[in-house]
């Protein structure tokens, strides 16, 4: 999905509103709502599927589609964007107003949150203007009830004109009720008589006037006040899609009689700032919205936000925010780092005893040493070695970041960063992606969509790959035990290895910053979108549902794709470590040719080729270096980080290479699986050059001028 209608369900929801692609007895149900309301859990608890719901705004920004059995019948259940408004300020509310306008769903379930409900009555109100065949679910009523808020459910139904259901989507609470509630609802078994928003005269008396003559004209199709109303707001998006829809010009079809065109309009001086129109809208929502909420909602507690708040005070701090959030990533690195070493022997160790067992194969029917080589050491030891050294990592890091996500924390992390990437010219929400980075840059880039702004988005993706992913971490942490925590004592090599680690990765968010400062001032010009990030309330999370997403949606998912470029790659590092040109082979060939190069960069031409042909996975990288140093012909690993030391040393490896190679892994290329990715993302071969570009150069100069300087300095 790209950088099209299909990134933001655009397509999807083009596919959902033609009816003829379901069963003629399906039932359509539109799901909307703003985020961090459960709508995602909702959808999940009555469908069954397992689509991840993140706790951070605008999480969901394609549409899914799942189906359930009631009473008989089947419904096709569309979980749209979340979204605040649909107003149409971004793609993901044109993707929720256009399904509920043109989709012709036979009900539209909102889900709210039950501890802020004024506000998100804004849209149901604004839902309500464009159709009457809608389901209020008043979600999160346990949060509600522990913060000793009151709602009158019955009293809320007769003031909006719908059924309104409370729910507890988390424990399946209300659902069945909720069920019941959209049949009748879709089946037209229940009265409704929605409350409508009442504006000043001049803009009643106008859509009075435009309502009687659109109405003879769509028949039925839609809401022909709503229809007034865009009228009047002449937003040229909605228009083009109304037109559209109806095929024909609904401007031109206005009959004005005896009435000038000017006269159905609110008079000059209202709409001499082409916002005023809309402001008066939007105060007549929120009017009634907060009338409405007055008479149902009952605070017990007018402090019921203190905790939160308090907390707040402390993790979104100047002086204490920034601290907390590198010290947590620490704490999840050094539990990654710790963690991941026990399992990762085991798996290699399972994987490695097969291939011996193909070893055995081969020899018991004679085959020929090349198609061993070529299959077993090349394409199946690499495979082997990818998903020994990536799984555990994964396994762990993925939960941990889950665990952040479900309890709230991550939004905090993009709101204490945001000044700084505003600065930047770029998106306060790329703070999330790097985050989802540091498992996957592949897994970064698809985050990325989270982004409104195409052209933000844009420098989300080229810049998400300078942050380490799961991939580069064994070569990082294998040097700097080696070169750095080495003369310490066991006790604290561990520590001090995760204290370099997290310094590396602030050092990728700086080169971050400065990057996407440089392409929003050069080839991405422009300046920071505004946007709203909501600060979720802390919730306590669900361990068997983070398991389930961080290993399946993510764990899974992402080690598929590194599998799926690792098998071929493997193929190549034979041939060229195997085919000889000459008394060399192409490996040995290739790396003389690097060195002069590689040479001004701190590395050598080895180490320089180890990491292009580590292109498809960053976790062969150290495993190329030992094979092409050791002439081996295959990658194997050493038995012990002292005897990687020492072939490390006898070949030339000091501390400037060490930290060369550091800098280099941590900005160089993309891996193959996130340069896939990134053209899938983009759909432009353009962009994924751009961003296989970028972080190679800055990787290249930061070296050199490393490098240089040290050498000049006489350090080495």
């Amino acid at each position: 999905m790209g950088l099209t209608s299909q990134s933001t369900g655009l397509s999807a929801l083009r596919e959902a509103s033609d009816i003829q692609k379901f069963s003629p007895g399906d039932i359509v149900i539109a799901l909307a709502g703003n985020p961090n309301t459960g709508k995602s859990t909702v959808f999940n608890s009555l469908t069954g599927l397992n689509q991840h719901t993140g706790n951070w705004t605008g999480k969901t920004v394609a549409t899914a589609q799942g189906s359930y059995r009631y009473e008989d019948k089947n419904f096709i259940l569309v979980d749209l964007p979340g979204t605040y408004s649909l107003l149409s300020n971004s793609a993901e509310e044109e993707v929720a107003r256009d399904f509920i306008c043109f989709g012709n769903p036979q009900a539209t379930v909102v889900v709210t949150d039950a501890t802020c409900l004024e506000r998100n009555l804004n849209l149901v109100l604004q839902i309500l203007e464009m159709t009457d065949k809608v389901v209020v679910c008043v979600n999160l009523m346990d949060e509600a009830k522990r913060k000793k808020i009151r709602i009158d459910l019955d009293r809320l139904s007769q003031l909006l004109g719908v059924p309104v259901v409370g729910t507890n989507a988390r424990s399946a609470k209300g659902l069945k009720e909720l069920m019941d509630a959209v049949y009748k609802v879709a089946l037209e078994q229940t009265a409704i008589k929605p409350a409508k928003v009442k504006y000043n005269n001049e803009i009643e008396k106008s859509v009075q006037y435009l309502d009687s003559q659109i109405s003879s004209l769509i028949q039925d199709k839609m809401s022909s006040r709503w229809l007034a109303l865009k009228l009047l707001d002449n937003d040229a998006a909605i228009l083009d899609s109304i037109n559209r829809h109806l095929g024909f010009d609904l401007a031109e079809k206005i009959n004005y009689g005896s009435e000038s065109a000017a006269s159905i309009w609110p008079s000059s001086d209202s709409i001499a700032d082409s916002s005023a129109l809309r402001d008066e809208i939007v105060t007549s929502i929120v009017a009634l919205a907060e009338d409405i909420c007055s008479k149902a909602v009952k605070f017990e507690n007018e402090n019921y936000n203190e905790l939160d708040r308090r907390i707040d005070n402390v993790l979104t701090s100047k002086a204490f925010g920034i601290p907390i959030m590198i010290a947590l990533l620490g704490v999840v690195f050094w539990i990654t780092i710790e963690g991941a070493n026990i399992p990762s022997d085991i798996i290699a160790k399972f994987l490695f005893w097969i291939e011996a067992r193909l070893t055995d194969i081969f020899i018991l029917y004679g085959l020929p040493d090349w198609l061993h080589g070529a299959l077993v050491l090349g394409m199946y030891r690499t495979l082997a070695w990818v998903a020994s050294v990536m799984l555990p990592p994964m396994a762990i890091f993925f939960p941990l970041f889950t665990l952040l996500e479900d309890l709230g924390y991550l939004p905090r992390v993009a709101f204490n960063l945001d000044n700084y990437f505003k600065k930047a010219c770029a998106h306060g929400k790329q703070v999330l992606t790097m985050c989802m980075g540091f498992g996957c840059n592949a897994a970064g880039v698809i985050g990325c969509r989270i982004i409104d702004s195409p052209r933000e988005r844009l420098i989300a993706i080229i810049t998400n790959f300078l942050v380490p992913c799961n991939g580069r971490f064994p070569t990082l942490i294998a040097i700097t035990t080696i070169f750095i925590a080495g003369a310490a004592s066991s006790r604290l090599q561990s520590f001090i290895a995760t204290l370099t680690i997290t310094g590396v990765i602030v050092l990728g968010v700086l080169a971050t910053l400065i990057v996407s400062k440089i392409l929003s001032k050069t080839i991405l010009k422009g300046v920071p979108s505004s946007f709203t990030l909501e600060l979720p309330p802390y919730r306590k999370p669900q361990f068997g549902r983070i398991l389930v997403r961080s290993i399946f949606d993510r764990t899974i998912f992402v080690l598929g794709r590194a599998v799926a470029v690792a098998a071929p790659a493997g193929l190549v590092i034979w041939i060229f470590a195997n085919i000889n040109i000459g008394d060399a082979s192409i490996l040995d060939h290739c790396a003389k040719f690097l060195q002069p190069f590689a040479y001004l960069l701190g590395l050598d031409g080895y180490i320089l080729m180890a990491f292009i042909l580590g292109l498809p996975a960053n976790e062969i990288v150290m495993p190329i270096v030992i094979m092409s140093y050791m002439s081996t012909g295959s990658m194997m690993e050493l038995e012990s980080l002292d005897a990687l030391r020492d072939l490390l040393i006898s070949h030339g490896w000091n501390w400037l290479t060490a930290v060369s190679v550091m800098l280099f892994c941590l900005m160089h290329f993309p891996c193959a699986t996130t340069l896939l990715t990134i053209r899938k993302e983009t759909q432009s071969w353009k962009w994924t050059f751009v961003s296989f570009l970028v972080p190679t150069i800055a990787g290249i100069l930061v070296c050199f001028v490393f490098a240089q300087t040290v050498r000049l300095l006489g350090l080495v």
